[in-house]
């Protein structure tokens, strides 16, 4: 039996992976309520901020193809625990900078280190979902999620109780150091995961192609990334402007601004926890489809309702829409017949976070010529093209 099909090692594997989702969560969505801190101290108006928010972005998007490269020639491993000790590094400055520009610069590297996370983790979980022979990618997506969740409420709320947000911030950095260490060795090394992706391939009708070039040109990979564009932009929607909006919106105080991103994690965690059932029992144009029209619904009732209660249903139904559609365009991308899972994910992951790069500075400046309310509607409108989009695919 090869070492990559023991049974023992995908089962560790598998759990290292989902923890290591947990920490990109918690990372990521910790910066949710520094949001509007960062915006009070620094001074900046809802345009300053989108451009300021543009760096995360662009830092994601910029080191995602170079992440391809390098866990194509590292191992998901190593890219996935060189990326949390720099986020990690990164998050408790993000509380106590007062200059915009080492904010910008830090706020660049941050973005960095999520896209590197994201690229390699995603790769090793295709990887791990093959290896393990049922549908996995929906549980390690919901423990992002449950990171998500955990980052938001616990920095907010250590705050709240009167924490130095720079403890506090402090505190989980140091969760997400304690768990990359100790699950590094669990992690697939580069030669198992090669072993994977030559199986795997081997069984394709056409051979599969390393060249980076021709895979991002594949209009399947191509129609993929638009998806996971849009669907980004939403989530990036709720990460970057659901604490302003409720706060400046609805009128809830600052330090529970972050719960609504909160009820969108608890919502997405929840779906994706069950989602891998979901997805084997009902179709991916079933799960795409009706999601994406769930959380276009659930955001029309986030900006309509004159309620912070009504705002916190609709994130919520938004996150029960959205929860499963990424990892299917995931799962997708990593079974392309002729294209590599390291060619294929980078490729979809970075036009997918140009939705992260393009949204916030998008929203900031509608939400500076008309109001928030208004540029949190556009995205009920790209939620329903995906309905359609997806709805429309040939099989």
């Amino acid at each position: 039996m090869s070492v990559a099909t023991q049974p023992g090692q995908v089962l560790k594997a598998r759990l290292a992976t989902q923890l290591i989702f947990l920490v990109c969560g918690l990372g990521m969505s910790s910066w949710a309520p520094m949001v509007p801190f960062a915006k009070d101290r620094l001074g900046l108006n809802d345009a300053n901020l989108g451009l300021l928010l543009l760096l995360l972005g662009g830092g994601s998007m910029l080191m995602m193809p170079t992440s391809g490269w390098l866990v194509a020639r590292l191992g998901s491993r190593t890219v996935m625990a060189g990326a949390a000790l720099v986020m990690a590094v990164a998050l408790p400055l993000l509380v106590i900078l007062s200059s915009t520009i080492g904010m910008a610069l830090t706020l660049f590297i941050f973005g960095e280190s999520i896209g590197a996370i994201d690229v390699a983790m995603n790769a090793h979980g295709v990887q791990v979902q093959n290896l393990y022979g049922k549908p996995i990618m929906s549980s390690l997506h919901g423990l992002f999620s449950v990171g998500g969740l955990l980052g938001s409420l616990c920095l907010g709320f250590l705050i709240k109780l009167g924490l130095n947000p720079v403890y506090a911030a402090t505190s989980i950095a140091a969760l997400m150091i304690l768990i990359t260490l100790t699950q590094y060795q669990s992690l697939f090394p580069l030669k198992v995961e090669q072993q994977a992706i030559a199986h795997f391939s081997a069984a394709d009708e056409k051979p599969t192609t390393t060249n980076q070039r021709m895979g991002w040109l594949d209009s399947r990979v191509i129609f993929l990334g638009l998806m996971c564009f849009a669907v980004f932009l939403a989530e990036g929607a709720v990460l970057d402007w659901s604490a302003i909006f409720l706060r400046d919106t609805k009128g809830i105080e600052p330090e529970l601004a972050g719960v609504g991103y909160s009820a969108f994690s608890v919502a997405m965690a929840t779906m994706r926890l069950v989602g891998d059932r979901l997805v084997a029992r009902l179709n991916s144009r079933t799960v795409v489809v009706g999601g994406s029209l769930l959380g276009a619904v659930g955001l029309g009732i986030a900006v309509l309702s004159p309620w912070i209660a009504g705002a916190l249903i609709g994130f919520i139904l938004l996150g029960l829409g959205a929860a499963n559609i990424v990892p299917v365009f995931f799962s997708e991308a990593g079974r392309l017949p002729g294209v590599s899972p390291t060619v294929s994910l980078p490729a979809i992951t970075t036009i997918g976070y140009t939705g992260m790069l393009a949204g916030p500075a998008l929203l900031g400046f509608i939400a500076q010529q008309a109001s928030l309310s208004i540029a949190l509607g556009f995205i009920t409108l790209i939620l329903l093209l995906v309905a359609l989009s997806y709805g429309l695919k040939k099989s």
